[in-house]
């Protein structure tokens, strides 16, 4: 059993434990939940102590502060392994980009469209784009051609998420993956 009591300084993400309950008087909560009333802060630190365990300040903006006594290192070992666990199942989900042209040649359409496919098979989502260089622009409508082909190819993977977009020089489009 370790003992938090020696905490000098004070973490304003951790409760204050122990000696450092500096109220007079506190709402004490007993180990096993049930409530045992308005007690002084010393009174509550011997109970604690009695049973060997630690006490700790869970609602200090409470009038009087709660506290409850508990094993403080069990208490952090269980939060740890929430978070853990809240961690574990959240998805993170990263766009990766594609970048073609407004000719591009079969093979190099097909590379890509294989590429496209792995990552939506992977749950990332793709940003095609197409940038213009000098009188390109004036093909716009062909690069718009080649953006639909190419959510044309990739549709049984991904939808469209965001429609093919001028944007300066670059027209792009964001396909998302589809949720099996």
């Amino acid at each position: 059993m370790q003992n938090f009591s020696e905490v000098l300084f004070i973490n304003k993400d951790q409760p204050q434990i122990n000696s450092a309950i500096r109220d007079k008087e506190v709402r004490l909560i007993d180990y096993d939940g049930t409530m045992i009333g308005i007690v002084s802060a010393k009174e509550a630190q011997m109970r604690a102590n009695e049973r060997d365990l630690d006490l700790v300040k869970i609602a200090p903006n409470a009038n009087p502060p709660v506290c409850k006594i508990m094993d403080y290192g069990k208490y952090l070992y269980e939060q740890s392994k929430k978070e853990k666990e809240a961690r574990k199942k959240q998805t993170i989900i990263e766009v990766k980009e594609l970048r073609l042209s407004a000719k591009i040649e079969e093979h190099d359409f097909s590379f890509k469209a294989r590429n496209a496919i792995r990552f939506l098979e992977n749950g990332d989502k793709v940003k095609i784009s197409i940038r213009f260089r000098g009188r390109e622009i004036a093909y716009a409508t062909m690069g718009r051609e080649v953006l639909e082909k190419f959510a044309e190819a990739v549709k049984e993977f991904g939808k469209v998420d965001k429609p093919p977009v001028m944007e300066g020089r670059t027209m792009s489009m964001i396909l998302s993956p589809i949720k099996k």
